[in-house]
């Protein structure tokens, strides 16, 4: 499970899950979190018509079918998922249990300690409340797999 955010680490989690589903030849599931905004708003008076959250699913909806490819379809048997939630981090969690996930993978942006106590991190709320293993990457984390060592490796 590749949750995304659409932010520059949840792409570097994409190429991540996109090789360890290759790898270990598994099932892409590809997960974006969209505000549930009527439930978030809905108690402190604000209004939010079921149209306007349909418009905030649609474009969420297309972004996402955007980043998987048809070979990531047809090669991974890619989902792409989208969940509504008030929490990033249980709604990933929730999904990984209904769909007995075996990995999680997630970018994270690499917060300061201060930021991340003030604002919270659902990338590290995910590693501690997960049902599975759970790998964190940044945006400029080194190829994990590099296809020319492995081909040497097995030749030699």
């Amino acid at each position: 499970l590749v949750a995304t955010d659409f932010s520059k680490p949840s792409g570097v989690a994409l190429a991540y899950g996109r090789d360890l589903a290759r790898n270990h030849n598994a099932r892409l599931h590809v997960l974006h979190v969209v505000d549930d905004a009527m439930v978030r708003y809905a108690p402190e008076g604000g209004f939010i018509s079921a149209d306007s959250q349909q418009d905030i699913d649609a474009a969420a909806s297309r972004d996402l079918n955007a980043l998987v490819t048809d070979e990531d379809r047809r090669e991974l048997d890619a989902v792409t998922v989208i969940e509504r939630g008030i929490n990033p981090a249980d709604t990933i969690i929730k999904y990984a249990k209904e769909h007995s996930i075996d990995l999680i993978v997630t970018g994270t942006h690499g917060r300061a300690a201060v930021k991340r106590f003030l604002m919270g991190s659902v990338a590290e709320r995910v590693v501690r409340m997960a049902p599975c293993p759970a790998l964190t990457v940044h945006t400029d984390e080194p190829d994990f797999i590099v296809p020319d060592a492995l081909a040497l490796a097995a030749s030699g």
